[in-house]
């Protein structure tokens, strides 16, 4: 049996992502932290942590966004997963998961609350599964999808990452 993306989106009952790709919540911590104890920009209540499948395939894209809380990525299987980051001083920088540490992929790799961030398959002829952990956990309220004109003229040395890297 092949264990491409469609035998992984099945298996592990995935679904459309909004940004792109393909995922499934597989964790939501029973503690909850207290809005009074999160930074202000926090409009409540969280689970002190999240965790998600994420499947990105081919040439699809999961599109600049950004979060309130950090984001934990884990390699698990696939081709590498190329994250680019815009940082919150400006910086573009790039992360390659994988399993192959000779190639500077890594395994793990933390994105931090409030960088810009997108990923894209390397291979665009293969896949990637990636695990996400978010903590304080994730609420759709703390996502931010980018828009592609705003974020061009905020940085306009990426526009063309950017350009290929939003929907709207």
């Amino acid at each position: 049996m092949t264990r491409d993306a469609t035998y992984w989106i099945r298996k592990l009952s995935l679904q459309p992502h909004p940004e792109g790709g393909y995922y499934r919540q597989t964790y939501r911590a029973d503690l909850v932290l207290a809005k009074e104890s999160l930074p202000h920009e926090f409009s409540g209540p969280r689970p002190a942590s999240t965790a998600i499948y994420f499947l990105l395939e081919g040439e699809n894209f999961s599109a600049f966004h950004r979060l309130r809380s950090d984001e934990v990525w884990h390699f698990y299987v696939g081709s590498p997963l190329v994250v680019d980051v815009i940082e919150t001083d400006g910086r573009l920088s790039k992360i390659e998961l994988g399993n192959d540490p000779e190639a500077g992929e890594a395994l793990q790799a933390v994105v931090k609350a409030g960088c810009w961030f997108a990923s894209s398959v390397k291979d665009g002829k293969s896949f990637a599964l990636v695990g996400c952990t978010v903590t304080p956990g994730f609420d759709f309220a703390d996502f931010e999808l980018a828009k592609r004109g705003e974020l061009s003229r905020r940085y306009p040395d990426y526009r063309d990452r950017i350009k290929k890297l939003t929907r709207i």
